[in-house]
């Protein structure tokens, strides 16, 4: 299973009333939770909680540990207990995908970037998703081409769409950013673009802005020499 697929399984297994209740318990607790606890906080069976609360760990939304609460220790202190705390980590979902997490990493390491160095933050800003970019590119297989750059740019919500030799981006990531900010997210979507297009070997593919309606603002065209 994918990582956004994941993320979908993860959020539909919050739509059973019952594991919700469960979630929402748990996660409200400053400490973890015992399969007892759960059971009697919501009131239903002690298997039933089981069950739905070891779903949550499947999916990533809840953690286990062990810990013995007797306070003994050695032969006879009996078995640890089971206790369950929320994950440390954030799911979303969205339709179509957006990825603003990677907006808002590059924008703040390209601020951090300037303040340091006395760099402008619209060029630190560039260099830095163009890096980015091009670490994305290089995990491709050495094969590299059309495909593996495409793949990668599917991966990211981009939704690429081959017409005529050209790949429309379907897809912004960035969209609400895109609409306030369009000049600076707009450039950084573009040096993005460059990034993954320089990593990925023998793609035949330029990166250029042209925005449009309803889609990326950049749109990528076979090279001169391709």
């Amino acid at each position: 299973m994918d990582d956004r697929s994941a993320r979908v399984s993860a959020v539909a297994a919050l739509a059973e009333p019952t594991r919700r209740r469960l979630y929402d318990h748990v996660a409200r607790q400053s400490g973890p939770v015992s399969r007892d606890e759960a059971a009697a906080a919501v009131a239903v069976p002690r298997a039933t909680a089981a069950f739905h609360l070891d779903r949550l760990v499947d999916d990533g939304l809840l953690e286990v540990h062990f810990e013995r609460r007797t306070g003994r220790t050695g032969p006879g202190a009996g078995r640890p207990s089971k206790l369950y705390q929320r994950a440390d980590c954030t799911v979303e979902v969205s339709f179509p995908e957006r990825h603003y997490d990677l907006a808002g990493d590059l924008l703040a390491a390209a601020m951090t970037a300037a303040e340091t160095s006395g760099e402008l933050p619209r060029a630190a800003l560039d260099r830095l998703a163009y890096d980015r970019g091009r670490q994305m590119g290089e995990g491709t297989p050495l094969a590299g081409g059309r495909t593996a750059a495409l793949r990668i740019l599917e991966e990211r919500g981009f939704e690429p769409r081959v017409e005529d030799g050209t790949v429309t981006l379907a897809n912004c990531p960035f969209h609400t950013l895109a609409r306030t900010h369009a000049e600076l997210v707009c450039g950084m979507n573009l040096r993005l673009l460059d990034g993954v297009l320089d990593g990925v070997p023998a793609t035949g593919l330029t990166a250029r802005l042209q925005p449009s309606p309803g889609r990326c603002c950049v749109r990528l065209e076979p090279t001169a020499a391709s």
